[in-house]
């Protein structure tokens, strides 16, 4: 560390005994001993300290080289909390510039959690989106493209319609559930104005196999990436999942759509207020149930 900073090795000795004292840092979860033979041919134990504590001193010694070091992170840290991610150019723009074991390490942790996790067939896409590109920037336009975009693909290329399109060609009053195949409290629960508005609820079970097959691929894909130790940015991932889609003879969404979401929601809260009445007055509550068991036993 004396040697990092350009400084002798009673000033770092004296750094680290104010971090310990001040309780910046545990001087236990920083300090890992290891024996080292000495040029006498004694083994001695010494302390090596981790990133933690070269961070630490490098914001309190006083030399030319810390100096040039506070820039450098103070202007990282500073990037990060006006843009929320800071990153390191030169090194992304480095084609064979080898990541460490543990950010694919990590990776292949994150994709495992998205994999076993209940969050909706898209929203594990854009998961791995945000969590597995190396230049993930949410301000992005790209991102931002991405996210807009991703749930109409995949919608599009299961049923041929876009979200919207889907909610408002079959959302009814008149039929079963008003149309829809699932709902938050299905089967024998109320059906609330959140779910007519969800494209997905109205998938039958050939669109959602689908569906799912699709993410279920792309998880795979990204998996495999993680463990071949292959770094991904956000333009390889919108590209495989357009290439993915192509592989399974899919369609491949070209514009927005002929519904907007504006006008889809309002159809289907439209349908759902003429629904609502006739499933208000057939409702049967739990409650309901009781009451009616209480007064047939009460008659008996």
């Amino acid at each position: 560390i004396a040697k990092l900073f350009d400084v002798g090795i009673p000033a770092i000795n004296k750094h680290l005994k104010n971090i310990f004292e001040s309780g910046e840092l545990q001087e236990g979860s920083v300090i890992s001993k290891m024996e080292i033979t000495a040029t006498d041919g004694k083994n001695y134990n010494t302390n090596f300290y981790n990133l933690d504590a070269i961070i630490s001193v490098g914001y309190r010694v006083n030399s030319a080289t810390a100096t040039r070091f506070r820039i450098w992170a103070t202007e990282r840290l500073k990037e990060y909390i006006i843009k929320g991610f800071t990153m390191d150019d030169e090194r992304l723009k480095t084609p064979n510039y080898s990541f460490g074991q543990d950010y694919f390490e990590e990776q292949l942790a994150r994709i495992a959690d998205i994999r076993s996790s209940e969050r909706r067939f898209y929203q594990k896409i854009t998961d791995i989106y945000a969590q597995c590109s190396v230049d993930y920037d949410k301000n992005s336009v790209e991102a931002q493209h991405f996210f807009a975009t991703v749930q109409n693909k995949l919608h599009f290329a299961i049923s041929g319609y876009t979200a919207a399109e889907i909610i408002s060609s079959r959302v009814d009053n008149a039929k079963p559930n008003i149309g829809l195949t699932s709902w938050k409290n299905s089967p024998q629960g109320a059906i609330r104005k959140t779910d007519v508005i969800v494209a997905k609820n109205y998938l039958d079970k050939e669109e959602l196999w689908g569906l799912n097959n699709i993410v279920e691929q792309y998880l795979i894909f990204a998996e495999s990436q993680a463990k071949r130790k292959k770094a991904m940015f956000m333009s390889d991932w919108d590209k495989k999942l357009s290439e993915f889609l192509k592989l399974n003879d899919r369609d491949i969404l070209k514009d927005m759509g002929k519904v907007s979401h504006a006008v889809a929601e309002a159809l289907a809260l439209e349908e759902y207020e003429k629904y609502r009445i006739g499933q208000d007055k057939n409702y049967i509550s739990d409650f309901d149930e009781e009451v009616k068991k209480i007064k047939t036993n009460v008659k008996i």
